[in-house]
């Protein structure tokens, strides 16, 4: 009955390590919390996007990695995609910005 008690023991143990071990992120992946992190960062962003009157918010892609945020899409001058850089740096929680924006 106790080697029953103790395997049982062990291989929750097991499940336990496996299920953790799932959540964790490495360099090219993710965590859990950080995916929920960036999730809502992303959030942010888009919201501090579309509040500026300044930036056209249906042409500007947002994502978000690890803190790192990418800005994507077509923006009618440098000027936008400055401002839309500055916009996407100002909200707390950034790491950092990256400006793919293209001007046509």
């Amino acid at each position: 009955m106790k080697d029953y008690r103790r395997l049982r023991l062990y291989f929750m143990c097991i499940a336990l390590v496996a299920t953790l071990a799932a959540c964790a992120g490495n360099a090219n992946r993710e965590s859990t919390g950080e995916y929920v992190d960036d999730s809502a960062l992303t959030t942010k962003v888009k919201t501090a996007i579309y509040n500026d009157p300044m930036l056209e918010v249906l042409e500007i892609k947002v994502d978000t990695f690890k803190g790192v945020v990418e800005l994507h899409g077509v923006v009618e001058s440098e000027k936008v995609s400055a401002q839309a850089e500055k916009v996407a740096n100002s909200v707390r929680g950034v790491k950092s910005v990256q400006n793919d924006l293209v001007v046509r």
